[in-house]
Parts: C-alpha cells; sequence; structure tokens
C-alpha cells in the first residue's frame, strides 16, 4: 500500500530518544501522520501487530 509522504514538522512529545540513541516515535506522531506503516512501531495507535500475519 503507498501512501503519498507529507512533510510533519517535529513537535514536543512527538519522539524521544532510546538509550541507543535512535529516535522512537510516539503515539502522538503517529495519529498527526494519519495513517499505519506496518512496520511494528513501539507506540503504534492503529493496534498493527507484526507476529500476527493477516
Amino acid at each position: 500500500m503507498l501512501f503519498p509522504k507529507k512533510k510533519i514538522e517535529l513537535e514536543e512529545g512527538d519522539f524521544y530518544l532510546t538509550p541507543e540513541g535512535y529516535k522512537c516515535f510516539t503515539e502522538q506522531y503517529h495519529l498527526k501522520r494519519g495513517y499505519c506503516c506496518e512496520s511494528g512501531c513501539r507506540h503504534c495507535p492503529y493496534g498493527f501487530n507484526k507476529k500476527v500475519k493477516k
């Protein structure tokens, strides 16, 4: 499924840095983006579970 990418300005609360130094996007950011990328994101508000095959 292809989605047109739109530029989303990052705001406070959209992500945090993991102990390893990676950005981890929050539920707030995913809702602002507006769709599920089906990558198994840690804070996915859309209920996608990579371990469950569809």
